[in-house]
């Protein structure tokens, strides 16, 4: 039996809600010997780019959590202003990315998944992606986790999907079938000038939460599936610029980008393995 195997095998059976939020809580904590070991642990684990960040002194933040989320100075990363470029909402590497096929896209080599379950299984929902494309980014724990627009866009509808909570890491990707579909997750439904787009913000183990700019932290939430129409628009709707925040990740996850079919397409400089970089550049718009 391969480490993979045994690695996935053992989520399975260890308990993976009370894990995630019991650490959760320390992440959370301001007791500072408490707060200052996890960062300083972190510090050593992984490399930090704290010279990027608002604040640059890492025992200044109030908890592990408000470091980990930590903001970056204003010019850490440009967004690129060509308004037919479609940027990379994350810093991370590209799992996958492509076409899909009969409404499912590649999870990993040998791993396809449905995006309708992946959407919370809303038929309607997922109609206008089944022929689209697809680009799944995975932040690792040394990555900034905030996720911006790739595009503006205008809120249409929110889904909480309550789910497991694997580790979302290439090891267990790899040997976990319909593991996107499957975890907690976020989904926000935009409205876009490539059509409707869709971000989902994958939860997994450890992850103590997922915020968004509009409504704060939705997970974790009671275990069923929670959605927010936007339609009718409100008074004031929710319109987020191309490069703007549009939620957080507290510890490290996977977001899943979705456009419709023929709307655009992914730059040839991006294929699976592809580091992203927050704001530059990796689809455009296609002309009709």
């Amino acid at each position: 039996m391969t480490k993979s195997r045994l690695f996935a095998l053992l989520q399975y059976i260890i308990p993976q809600h009370l894990l995630s939020r019991l650490v959760g809580q320390l992440a959370d904590s301001r007791i500072s010997w408490i707060k200052n070991s996890f960062i300083g642990l972190f510090l050593r684990l992984y490399d930090i780019r704290m010279e990027e960040a608002k604040e640059e002194d890492p025992r200044a933040y109030p908890s592990f959590n408000a470091f980990f989320t930590r903001a970056l100075k204003a010019d850490a990363r440009p967004v690129d202003p060509n308004p037919n470029h479609i940027v990379c909402p994350a810093d991370g590497a590209i799992s996958e990315l492509g076409t899909l096929e009969y409404g499912r896209m590649l999870q990993a080599k040998g791993h396809s998944y449905s995006v309708t379950s992946l959407l919370g299984g809303d038929q309607d929902r997922a109609r206008p992606f089944l022929n689209g494309r697809f680009a799944t980014i995975y932040l690792s724990p040394s990555d900034y986790h905030r996720v911006h627009m790739p595009l503006d866009g205008r809120l249409r509808e929110m889904i909480y999907v309550p789910g497991d909570l694997f580790s979302v890491n290439r090891a267990t990707v790899s040997e976990v079938p319909n593991l996107f579909a499957r975890n907690e997750r976020l989904v926000a439904i935009f409205d876009t000038a490539a059509g409707p787009m869709a971000m989902v913000l994958v939860g997994a183990m450890i992850v103590a939460g997922i915020e968004t700019v509009w409504a704060g932290q939705v997970t974790p939430k009671r275990r069923s599936i929670e959605h927010t129409s936007y339609l009718p628009q409100p008074a004031t709707p929710i319109v987020l610029a191309k490069g703007e925040e549009m939620g957080r990740f507290k510890l490290g996850s996977t977001v899943v980008l979705l456009f419709g079919d023929d709307a655009m397409e992914w730059l040839d400089s991006y294929t699976a393995d592809a580091p992203t970089r927050l704001g530059e550049a990796f689809g455009q718009l296609i002309e009709s």
